[in-house]
């Protein structure tokens, strides 16, 4: 069962009158359209949810990244093994 509570806004009229042409033109109703204002709104102000974890998995290649050279080295000497 759906309940609606009726309410009264005080709105700028420019607003207004922008929002009843909105819905004029697609063909819904004024409470409508700021019922679909309102959940926008409220969907903004949700804490988003964490990230999972990206996944993990062993090379068995472990140089640090952050020194270009020893990448580079280990990188040759991987190639050199599988020749």
């Amino acid at each position: 069962m759906v309940f609606h509570m009726k309410t009264t806004l005080i709105i700028d009229d420019g607003i207004f009158r922008a929002i009843k042409a909105k819905a004029a033109r697609d063909g819904t109703t004024i409470s409508a359209q700021v019922e679909a204002a309102l959940r926008l709104l409220l969907r903004g102000l949700a804490k988003p949810r964490g990230l999972k974890p990206l996944p993990t998995f062993r090379s068995g290649l472990l140089v640090n990244i952050d020194d270009r050279d020893e990448l580079y080295r280990a990188m040759e000497e991987d190639d050199e093994e599988r020749s």
